[in-house]
């Protein structure tokens, strides 16, 4: 029978403190007696005793139990240098393969691999063209002294060749993935502004394109030939009948006879340039065509509020006050006029006319009007968008 450790801790303790005896127990007969119980009567029975236990016994389990950890050990041991034997001759296996294969690949006995030598002996093993690119990476892999060549102690396996080269071909592979990726976006982006500049039609206008931008300019003069009615008639007079002048007439006499005509021309043109397919400089001259249109209201603004307030101020005007103001606007107007003219035929966006050329810039779309989904939003609104985005995250 085997006896647990705890218990040999027990019987060990036991012997040092001396004899090992159960308490005296009394019989139940005495007990009665010294209780003087009456009435009763207890059948006797026979008294318990424990016996000790052999501490022969014990001494030979204990000794069984040494014999069988110090042959544990010894089978640990043995097995510890049976691994290392096996080490052993499986480092010397591959070192003898290494051994072997440095000597094939080393062509020219010199007792170290060059760089055409690898090439060389790995196509032959391996049955493959390699890339002198992956040669020289896996040279720089194994090359520790960094000489250019591999001596024996550098040298390895052709498995470990092969993994390596494979490793390689994979980081390879990987890098032409995410470089596909990249030229893939690159190639979206590229689309996207071509698709913006042809949205845009920012292109250098054509000799059409400058022809039909001077057009838009006829709004502003027949509107504003109510200011030059003095300087023509004075004209006239001096020179007799003007064959621009009656042609100017007769456009402008179509002009008043189509109702509405001022606010029909104006909505066509306010509609045509915001196609932002016809050129830059056709839209561009659209637009300024309605801002100057617009700005020949002040000078009439500015006479009506004079015509009242001046005579109540007790001020007096000269009486031909009225007719230079008109030569005056008028003047300034086909100056206006023939700047832009010019520029637009020579091809030149003529923007330097103060305050309405920014002011049309400012409404002009442009690259930065698109938002990142190629969608054309005014700058206002994409600031709009922007707060609001902004106020969303606070």
């Amino acid at each position: 029978m085997k006896i647990t450790s705890t218990a040999l801790l027990i019987l060990s303790a036991s012997s040092h403190c001396g004899a090992f005896t159960l308490p005296e127990r009394r019989t139940l007969r005495q007990h009665t007696d010294s209780t003087s119980i009456r009435g009763f009567a207890l059948p006797r029975k026979a008294s318990i005793t424990n016996p000790r236990p052999s501490l022969t016994s014990l001494e030979m389990s204990s000794g069984d139990s040494a014999d069988e950890i110090e042959k544990l050990r010894s089978m640990a041991a043995q097995l510890r240098a049976e691994a290392a034997s096996l080490e052993a001759e499986q480092a010397q296996e591959i070192a003898d393969r290494a051994q072997k294969l440095f000597e094939e690949f080393d062509t020219n006995g010199d007792g170290e691999i060059s760089r055409g030598e690898l090439k060389a002996g790995l196509e032959k093993k391996l049955e493959t063209k390699l890339p002198e690119d992956r040669i020289a990476a896996l040279m720089e892999s194994f090359d520790d002294s960094g000489d250019g060549a591999l001596q024996i102690e550098e040298f390895v396996t052709l498995e470990k060749f092969r993994n390596t080269l494979e490793a390689l071909a994979r980081e390879e592979k990987q890098i032409a993935l995410e470089e596909a990726k990249l030229a893939k976006i690159e190639e979206e982006k590229a689309q996207l502004e071509a698709m913006k500049l042809e949205m845009l039609n920012d292109a250098p206008p054509t000799n059409k394109d400058k022809l039909v931008s001077v057009l838009p300019y006829l709004l502003p003069l027949l509107d504003g030939l109510q200011w030059g009615r003095f300087l023509i008639l004075d004209i006239e007079k001096a020179n007799g009948d003007n064959p621009l002048f009656i042609a100017l007439a007769v456009l402008y006499t179509l002009y008043r006879s189509i109702p509405f005509s001022g606010f029909l021309a104006f909505l066509a043109i306010n509609i045509l340039s915001s196609n932002t397919r016809i050129n830059r400089l056709v839209r561009f001259n659209l637009q300024q065509s309605i801002f100057v249109d617009l700005a020949l209201i002040l000078p009439g603004i500015l006479t009506g509020v004079a015509a009242v307030a001046l005579p109540t101020l007790g001020v007096s005007l000269p009486t031909n006050f009225s007719e230079l103001g008109a030569d005056f606007v008028f003047g300034l107007l086909l100056l206006t006029l023939s700047y832009c003219t010019i520029s637009s035929l020579l091809g030149i966006t003529p923007d330097k006319i103060p305050f309405v050329s920014q002011a049309v810039n400012d409404r002009m779309p442009s690259i930065d009007w698109f938002d990142e989904e190629g969608r054309l939003m005014p700058r206002s609104m994409r600031m709009r968008n922007e707060e609001d985005d902004n106020e969303k995250k606070d």
